[in-house]
């Protein structure tokens, strides 16, 4: 059994009355005066600022996952003959050309923003006093646990609409917003101030919550971005957060890669922070269902169908990218005939090529609508046979390969070539047969990447668009293939510079405005100090 907040759910959903324009008073049985906690609730308590993650990073209810994910370079969800097209919304994220009144942009700024005030509030609660602490623990070490969760809610709300409230108490005025530049102080001020309080166990009693190491995680990976988020780079200050995780020796590469996306991955000792999902107490981890074909229901004896024909599936330019000799291509990806469970029988299309067996081929004639078996499908997480609609896979936020290729990014942006490709090769070593294939040298780290970027109609390449090769190139592209489907693509393009300015599937640049989001309408209507990010 995962170590899951499942008691919570009556907290949870008791913080939760609140509008996107954070003014609304919560009023609750459980946080009034008169309700006295035991020392068995502290957890119970704190339990909201998790159980809102799989709210926010739920596949089924497609919030922060397809923002991130649909706007890169990386996966695509046409339309086909199933369905799919949602009023048009995945056709505009792969546009770029999203408007300030998308549901999904929507729910991401709500389920955000109700992250940070689930973690004021119980800040407050938890320095007011009235929790008691199991002896030998400390109430410092709580609040500094959440200060971390409300300083990960704003660094995404930093990272994806760039101005926008900064919510440090409850309140009932109306919030301004604050410059990019002053919520990265904040977040970097948070989080150094509150490292020190935090536990350093990586034990399974703190999986799932953030401990010191993985609330160094998240700092280095604000530093990482500091050049985008403010105009100066922190290259070097990544770099010590990575070797102090490096150094604590909490954490190792799975020697198995797939061991981190396996059913019970809370067992990885590569995860340093996750989103706990449960196929009964923790759902919405839906992934299989919106990339597999419905057919598909077969090969993994599952109690219910993935949906229509599916079609959320990779962009054939990033798969191009890939060494054939590279095993990440087919543990990431399905692809080619499929079967039954018993690995023979064929299994059928459904619509346009009814009756014909079913076979994922990796070509797309464009990023707007696809055939029923078109499109390589996600397969990164394992699908356990005869699971129900929702997996309990979790999810990783924070792996220790991503600290180790920060740390290589670093010191490559710094000059130090050679380490950074050192690091690198000790990554990719798990994913090659041959060991001199997994080799990477310092040089190959500067040169261009090896994805062929260009508008594409009818299956071909018919307009290059911009051809600057790209800095790092190399680099970039070992970060696809080591993560891909794991949310970074998107932050990763706009610090390599291509996010607005390269040409892939049926997306054209359009604007660099498109490197954060719109403040959502609705927040605007509710809140007059709430100002339009620029050219929106």
């Amino acid at each position: 059994m995962k170590y899951i907040y499942i008691i919570t759910i009556l907290i949870s959903v008791a913080l939760s009355a609140c509008d996107n324009d954070l003014n609304e008073t919560v009023y609750s049985e459980i946080l009034e005066d008169s309700y006295v906690y035991s020392e068995e609730e502290i957890d119970n308590v704190i339990g909201p600022v998790y159980t809102n993650l799989n709210d926010l990073f739920s596949s089924g209810n497609i919030r922060y996952y397809m923002v991130q994910q649909n706007t890169s370079d990386e996966t695509v969800r046409p339309a086909n003959a199933s369905g799919w097209d949602n009023a048009g919304i995945w056709k505009r994220m792969h546009l770029h050309n999203w408007t300030t009144e998308e549901w999904l942009l929507n729910e991401t700024w709500e389920y955000l923003y109700k992250g940070v005030v689930h973690a004021t509030r119980i800040i407050e609660l938890l320095e007011s006093g009235r929790i008691p602490i199991k002896e030998g623990e400390s109430i410092e070490t709580y609040v500094a646990e959440v200060k971390v969760a409300r300083a990960f809610y704003h660094w995404l709300i930093m990272d994806n609409f760039g101005d926008a409230p900064l919510v440090k108490e409850t309140t009932q005025e109306l919030p301004e917003k604050t410059s990019r530049k002053d919520l990265y102080t904040f977040i970097v001020d948070e989080l150094n101030q509150a490292i020190p309080s935090l536990n350093e166990d990586n034990s399974y009693g703190m999986y799932g919550r953030f401990n010191k190491w993985a609330a160094k995680a998240l700092l280095a990976n604000v530093y990482l971005n500091a050049e985008v988020y403010t105009g100066e780079s922190k290259w070097n200050e990544c770099i010590k957060e990575c070797n102090d995780i490096i150094d604590s020796e909490k954490y190792l590469l799975e020697p198995d890669y797939r061991d981190n996306f396996v059913t019970n991955n809370e067992g990885s000792k590569e995860n340093i922070f996750a989103v706990q999902f449960d196929d009964v107490y923790a759902t919405g981890f839906v992934l299989h269902n919106f990339s597999l074909h419905a057919a598909s229901k077969a090969t993994y004896e599952l109690q219910s169908s993935p949906w229509g024909s599916g079609g959320f599936c990779a962009v054939p330019q990033f798969i191009d990218t890939y060494d054939p000799e590279d095993k990440r291509l087919e543990y990431t990806w399905i692809s080619g005939p499929q079967y039954a469970s018993d690995g023979t029988t064929p299994i059928l299309n459904s619509y346009e090529k009814k009756g014909e067996p079913l076979v994922y081929t990796k070509e797309l004639p464009d990023g707007i609508y696809q055939g029923e078996n078109e499109g390589y499908r996600v397969g990164k997480w394992e699908i356990e046979m005869g699971a129900a609609s929702n997996l309990s896979n979790d999810f990783p936020v924070f792996r220790y390969a991503q600290v180790l290729m920060m740390k290589a990014e670093c010191l490559l942006r710094t000059g130090n070539n050679d380490e950074a490709a050192s690091i690198v090769t000790e990554v990719r070593q798990r994913v090659f047969d041959d060991s001199n294939d997994a080799l990477v040298t310092g040089s190959q780290l500067l040169e261009n990447s090896s994805y062929n970027y260009g508008y594409v109609e009818n299956y071909q390449v018919v307009d290059p668009g911009n051809q600057d090769a790209v800095q790092y190139g190399r680099f970039l592209d070992e970060l696809g293939w080591e993560f891909a489907c794991e949310t970074l693509r998107r932050r990763d393009m706009i610090r390599f510079g291509v996010f607005t300015t390269k040409s892939w599937l049926s997306h054209k640049p359009n604007g660099e405005e498109r490197t954060v989001f719109p403040i959502i309408q609705g927040a605007i209507n509710a809140n007059p100090k709430l100002i339009q990010n620029p050219d929106y």
